[in-house]
């Protein structure tokens, strides 16, 4: 996955370290690629704690225009499905357009997030509210992860580190 990373920030001419590092991962990570973006987040911070504000912003900010992304693929997975077969209605449709975007607080929950953001998608709900409380769920998100793992001791995080070198 490095080697990935790496040869993708190379491509565009990017840092593989830094502000847009942490956007990427971000980004990514809030797609349907199952990876996590706070160890990248985490390590900028550790790194750069004069930065705290700015990555936070920068990571919630990536991660919410990768939830937009996923409501775009939505709203076009339904338009074309639509064209195929006409509309549908079902009782989780019915649920969800209930409760609106408001669900997308919860787009920063593992397994349920990125998929919920396709669902609001798929489901035509305003995109301008949807991008409010997307941005909201991953704000929230962010700062919690960040301030817990700020509260694990850094013997801890160097006795990890010496493991991971001996693998």
């Amino acid at each position: 996955m490095e080697q990935m990373l790496e040869h993708f920030f190379d491509l565009f001419g990017m840092p593989s370290i830094g502000l847009p590092a942490v956007f990427i991962s971000a980004f990514i990570s809030a797609t349907l690629v199952p990876i996590g973006s706070e160890p990248i987040l985490f390590g900028y911070v550790s790194i750069n704690p004069q930065l705290y504000w700015a990555a936070i912003a920068v990571a919630t900010i990536g991660n919410t225009l990768g939830g937009l992304t996923n409501w775009w693929l939505g709203l076009i997975g339904r338009n074309s499905f639509e064209s195929l077969k006409g509309p549908t209605h079902g009782r989780m449709q019915a649920w969800l357009e209930k409760r609106g975007p408001k669900m997308l607080l919860f787009s920063w929950l593992p397994g349920f997030g990125d998929p919920l953001c396709l669902a609001a998608g798929w489901l035509r709900l305003p995109w301008k509210s949807c991008l409010m409380y997307m941005f909201i769920g991953k704000l929230f998100r962010y700062l919690t992860m960040t301030w817990l793992l700020t509260l694990v001791p850094n013997s801890f995080w160097h006795q990890l580190g010496h493991w991971f070198h001996l693998i």
